[in-house]
């Protein structure tokens, strides 16, 4: 149910919005907070290309979740 809303919240964001939660989502996974597999499925594509960007490739990785 979580991740139901969490998509509707990010449809019904504007492009600057977008961007804004998927920087925020790149920090919190820079910072060891959060991992790549617990991103919204909505702004893998876009979280992934800012942690491309930072030079944090191998922070992108599929398999792993944390509790």
């Amino acid at each position: 149910m979580v991740a139901l809303l969490t998509n509707i919240f990010i449809l019904m964001q504007n492009a600057g919005g977008k961007e804004m939660m998927a920087m925020l989502w790149a920090q919190q996974i820079i910072l060891g907070k959060k991992t790549y597999g617990q991103v919204p499925r909505l702004l893998k594509d876009k979280v992934k290309e800012i942690l491309e960007d930072s030079g944090m490739t191998e922070l992108v990785k599929e398999d792993e979740e944390k509790a």
